[in-house]
């Protein structure tokens, strides 16, 4: 069992219901280093881990992390390896957080994944049914545009079965068919690293989320980082269209 994390955010601090993760930075952390960029994916690894714990202390209900997009296939075969190994070794290590009370999930398309690894990602995702403390979600071979396009599938598949209508169609369905179902819309998008782009993730699901940018590389972020965005959230006047 981890030791209990101490937090220093200001009382009265609202608190991010899902907050959403771009992890970037890896490459160049270990590209300053004078490292392979895969040591700075095993590093930023390791961090998502004690991310996730202090998301948790703070009292985030869901945290997504956007691990591996469905473009990330075009980068150099030997990191795409690198990876994968490394998914398949933080999957077994990721059951830690079944200790904890934590469900995990994950989003994207399995399809092309190892048939070791979609075994292992079913396997957690089962044994950790039922936690609610709260829900870690992974993005692997994820994108919005193909999450929107998984939805808008199996909704013209309901079509074809004369299920549903053209008019039957509604935000909620289009939610409901999302790789993300039943996980909430995204409060907060934190993307460390300089870069200022959403990057194809979670298109549909922040449609009104705050973002929150960092020149921290993200091996680099920590809980205090975290803190600063929160703080930074609830600076935000979030209207929602309204005035």
């Amino acid at each position: 069992m981890a030791k209990p994390i101490k937090t220093t955010l200001p009382p009265g601090m609202a608190v991010p219901v899902h907050i959403g993760v771009i992890m970037d930075g890896n490459g160049r952390w270990a590209k300053k280093r004078g490292m392979p960029r895969k040591v700075g994916h095993r590093e930023g690894a390791k961090n998502f881990r004690a991310i996730t714990r202090y998301a948790k202390a703070l009292g985030v209900k869901y945290i997504t992390f956007y691990a591996f997009s469905t473009e990330n296939w075009k980068r150099p075969q030997d990191e795409v390896d690198a990876i994968m190994e490394l998914f398949e070794k933080y999957l077994d290590e990721v059951r830690d957080f079944i200790e904890e009370n934590i469900r995990v999930r994950f989003i994207g398309d399995r399809s092309m994944l190892s048939e070791t690894l979609q075994k292992k990602m079913k396997s957690v995702e089962e044994d950790s049914l039922d936690f609610d403390s709260m829900t870690l979600v992974l993005a692997i071979n994820y994108g919005g545009r193909d999450d929107i396009c998984h939805s808008v599938k199996n909704i013209v598949q309901m079509a074809i079965d004369g299920k549903i209508k053209a008019d039957d169609v509604t935000e909620d369905m289009i939610e409901q068919n999302l790789y993300t179902e039943e996980i909430p819309a995204a409060d907060l998008i934190i993307r460390p690293s300089g870069e200022q782009r959403l990057s194809n993730f979670l298109i549909w699901q922040s449609a009104y989320a705050e973002f929150y940018y960092t020149n921290i590389l993200w091996p680099d972020f920590r809980g205090k980082d975290l803190e600063d965005a929160i703080i930074a959230f609830n600076e935000r006047n979030r209207r929602y269209g309204g005035v």
